[in-house]
């Protein structure tokens, strides 16, 4: 008997076994689809990790449905990474499958309803309902559920189905369809009879009465004479200024053929530039450290202030990596610095650079994925966001992981819960390549790795070109208020430096780390805040949709008119957001053109490059953004910042938030002053003697690292314990109060170490749901794997509870 051990793109923490035949035993390969039954009806596409003869003892092996590939579309370091992830981030197996791969690559099981064909049917005997499915059979083959849901208008059509199957007039069918749809491009050509000399009279003589047939087949000569390459409908009809109508009769008429090619959706053009990249001598000391370092040690940190020109060091280092052969793999925190960083990097390497982030579809990721896996020389440098790491490379031999300590390398949900920068490491350790991290305001785990002497470290203190650092001015918020000095949310310091920048022609980024226009409306009245009616937070007002939004789950109402706990028509906003900074800038500085980058302005596929490309072409004078603007962005024009308030990342409940508000503002202030001018950054605070808010001033990284690790080690967290956090949730807070008790007296009588909690966190439910968390933290000599097998039987004994199996679990590890 033959056997493979499969992968479900479900959360489930084993493989299952499926049984094939012999045959199938010698063509099957790990890293294949295959199409299985799984449940009493459904169908999933399992991913092979392992071929065998050993029988399942404790069930009956289902046989498998259909093989989906010809050959392997995972690798097997892949599936290795994989298991690594799921063990390490405590999480189901086929959490990473799901998360790796493009749901392209996933087919559905979607049922499919049909007519059974020898079935006798008295129509007088069917209901209503029953009628209108039976009739709609007769007129196609099958429906889908959905279809049928429209055809009766309700959402419940099970009883319906279930009474036609008892009478024997429909049979259900599970169908996988595969999502991928190559796309095809429509082209043109001349009719052959049409190729000759005489074929070309004949032709004008057809078209003598069609003028606008004519313009369009002289469109076709023209472009045919200047470029000899195929000819496609969209570019005949741009250049003739005609409809395509047009050409559809020329085909009708024989005039033209039509016929299609299978065209790639991500563009790769992109050509070469022959300049030679020169580096400055700072840069090319740190160049010639980084190859010397990576000899010896597997990752190596390029601690580089800001605008001191990372990026060069990095395509220098490209370039070599690419001479051999190798694959490289650049990770970027966010999806708005990608666009910046393509356009760069494909001046350098033409079309070898492709893209791989969640704003391209489905079918353009499935593109990126084979090209990667077939180590095409279009896929040699792969730039995405944290989603890029579970690509099937073949021959990975340089990772880049750009602005290390962004949080948003770390997944919060769904499961995997992975940190890419750590988890790439392991990539890299698996593939034997290397890892080059890189940033102005490292992490303190990451710093603290290159001071005992794990990581390698490379520093560059100065600005590409010798440009000083921007000069930072604080501003006393209480002291400005007291004075009657502010406009708004302006100081008059910030009003004339924005007056003075725009005055000589240059741009200004204003820094608000919160959207909307104002997170909190009161009423003056009775003190009442509308708040969210699925979670304890106060819904935040969007002043141009005119409504009030939770930022949780998304619930919305109209702006109220009058409190809806008194009914007083004195209401008030308090707090501020991106969009009151934007409309009080009009007021303001009425000529200057503004521009807002938020989650709200950024929704679409090309929302990021629209709002980059606008200000990089000096449309847009005054950029108002949260921290999508911190990272990275280079902008020339740019000699003065503006942090509206610093104080509202500073006083988080986070042990971060230090360090987080440190490398925020210090990247913010990075964006001012990058060709020859020194910058300006104006720090808008209520506590300027803050010691954090000293250490921006002074550009004193080593001073901020040295205070946040005294204070780690005494409250015993990261680097000198590792953290484990389970968040526990359910609808009835008095059972989930229950529950999370019996898992933390578990915990704190089986672990010798410190477990903290259960406690509520500041916004303690979200979308109806309660929420308690427990923190373990676990000192850096106790081994992890051993930690991590006592709490996972912790966790399954809380599972197996009967009262506590409807709390939902989740677990987090290096919880950042």
């Amino acid at each position: 008997m033959f056997f493979v051990e499969v992968v479900l793109p479900l959360s489930l923490a084993k493989t299952f076994t499926y049984r094939i035949s012999e045959a199938e035993f010698y063509f099957i390969k790990k890293g294949m689809r295959v199409a299985v039954p799984f449940g009493k009806s459904k169908m999933y596409t399992a991913l092979v990790i392992d071929i065998h003869q050993n029988k399942p003892n404790l069930y009956e092996a289902k046989e498998i449905h259909q093989i989906l590939d010809e050959k392997p579309i995972a690798t097997e370091t892949q599936i290795k990474h994989w298991v690594w992830v799921a063990n390490y981030y405590m999480c189901g197996i086929g959490d990473v499958y799901r998360g790796a791969f493009p749901s392209g690559l996933l087919l559905e099981s979607e049922t499919i309803i049909s007519h059974k064909a020898d079935a006798a049917v008295n129509p007088d005997e069917l209901s209503d309902e029953e009628f209108l499915i039976y009739e709609a059979l007769q007129q196609q083959s099958s429906l889908k559920v959905l279809e049928i849901i429209s055809i009766l208008n309700k959402k419940n059509i099970l009883p319906v189905l279930q009474k036609l199957i008892a009478k024997d007039i429909i049979v259900l069918e599970e169908e996988i369809k595969e999502n991928y749809k190559p796309k095809l491009v429509r082209y043109v050509r001349l009719h052959s009879k049409y190729e000759s000399d005489s074929g070309l009279n004949e032709l004008l003589e057809v078209l003598k009465n069609a003028s606008k047939q004519k313009e369009i087949v002289l469109a076709y000569f023209q472009i045919s004479a200047s470029e000899k390459k195929p000819i496609t409908v969209k570019k005949l009809v741009e250049v003739s200024n005609s409809t395509s109508a047009i050409v559809k009769a020329l085909i009708e008429k024989e005039v033209f053929e039509e016929y299609y090619l299978q065209h790639d959706r991500v563009s790769f053009d992109g050509k070469a530039s022959k300049k030679r990249l020169l580096l400055s001598q700072a840069q090319q000391t740190a160049f010639e450290e980084i190859k010397n370092i990576l000899l010896e040690k597997e990752v190596c940190l390029l601690h580089g202030v800001t605008s001191s020109g990372k990026t060069e060091i990095y395509i220098k280092l490209i370039e070599e990596y690419l001479e051999t052969g190798k694959q490289v793999l650049y990770l970027l925190p966010e999806i708005a610095l990608t666009t910046q960083l393509v356009s760069r990097l494909r001046l350098h390497f033409g079309d070898k650079v492709a893209v791989f982030h969640s704003k391209y579809s489905n079918n353009e990721r499935v593109e990126v994925w084979k090209r990667t896996l077939e180590n095409s020389h279009k896929a040699q440098i792969i730039i995405g966001t944290r989603t890029a790491l579970f690509l099937p490379f073949n021959n990975l031999g340089l990772l880049i992981v750009d602005e290390e300590h962004e949080q948003t390398f770390k997944q919060t949900d769904p499961a995997p819960r992975y940190h890419a920068r750590d988890a790439a490491i392991v990539l890299a350790n698996f593939h034997s390549a290397k890892v080059l991290l890189g940033s102005a305001t490292p992490s303190i785990e990451t710093y603290f790795n290159t001071q005992i002497g794990k990581f390698g470290l490379v520093a560059i203190t100065e600005r590409y070109n010798n440009v000083r650092m921007p000069e930072v001015v604080l501003v006393d918020l209480k002291d400005k208020h007291f004075r009657k000095r502010m406009t708004g949310h302006f100081s008059d310091l910030l009003i004339e430096e924005i007056a003075e920048a725009l005055s000589l022609g240059e741009q200004v980024i204003l820094f608000q780390n919160r959207r909307g226009y104002s997170p909190v409306i009161e009423c003056l009245t009775c003190g009442h805040v509308p708040h969210c009616q699925q979670c304890n937070v106060s819904l935040t007002y969007h002043k141009h949709k005119n409504h009030l939004r939770c930022h949780y789950c998304g619930y919305s109402i109209a702006k109220p008119t009058h409190c809806h706990s008194c009914s007083s028509i004195d209401l008030t906003t308090k707090g501020f957001g991106t969009e009151q900074i934007e409309q009080e800038l009009m007021l303001l500085f009425p000529k200057a053109k503004t521009g807002r980058m938020d989650q709200d302005t950024t929704r679409g596929k090309f929302g990021f490059e629209k709002i980059i490309d606008a200000f990089k072409n000096r449309e847009i004078d005054i950029l108002v953004g949260t921290q999508m603007l911190a990272k990275g962005l280079d902008f020339d024009n740019v000699n003065l910042v503006g942090i509206m308030n610093a104080d509202n990342m500073l006083y988080h409940p986070d042990f971060r938030a230090f360090e987080r508000s440190f490398q925020m503002m210090t990247q913010v202030a990075g964006r001012a002053g990058r060709s020859e001018k020194q910058g300006k950054v104006v720090i808008q605070t209520y506590n300027p003697n803050h010691n954090t808010i000293q250490q921006v001033t002074m550009h004193n990284y080593a001073g901020m690292y040295k205070e946040q690790l005294y204070d780690r080690q005494i409250y015993k967290y990261p680097p000198y314990f590792r953290i484990i956090k389970l968040t526990l949730k359910h609808r009835d807070f008095d059972k989930l109060k229950e529950g999370t008790m019996w898992m933390y007296q578990v915990l704190s009588q089986n672990l010798n170490i410190p477990v903290l909690g259960p406690e509520e966190p500041a916004i303690n439910r979200i979308r109806n749901e309660y929420i308690r968390t427990i923190l373990i933290k676990i000192p850096q000599n106790i081994p992890l794997v051993v930690t991590k097998k006592t709490i996972q039987k912790m966790l399954n004994s809380f599972e197996s509870v009967a009262q506590y199996r409807a709390i939902k679990l989740i677990v987090n590890v290096d919880f950042y």
